[in-house]
């Protein structure tokens, strides 16, 4: 019988990675990050009554941050 412990290992991170991304995005609608979405490098144009805004700097650093916490847990996961 083959060892279930990998998915299970597997599970507990996805579970743990959801539950970080759900805490940051339910601060994010209450306001408690402040900095998330206004960084210098976020595009914002507005002309008239149509805005376009492209959050470049936000995308970077989250692109960032998760890469780093993923390789992190992938190498525990190991």
């Amino acid at each position: 019988m083959p060892s279930l412990e990998p998915l299970a290992r597997l599970l507990l991170l996805t579970g743990v990675l959801l539950l970080v991304v759900g805490g940051l995005l339910f601060l994010a609608s209450k306001g408690g990050l402040p900095l998330i979405g206004r960084l210098p490098g976020d595009i914002l144009v507005q002309k008239g009554k149509v805005t376009f805004y492209f959050p470049l700097a936000t995308s970077l650093l989250l692109s960032l941050l998760l890469t780093f916490i993923l390789t992190l847990l992938f190498r525990l996961a190991r």
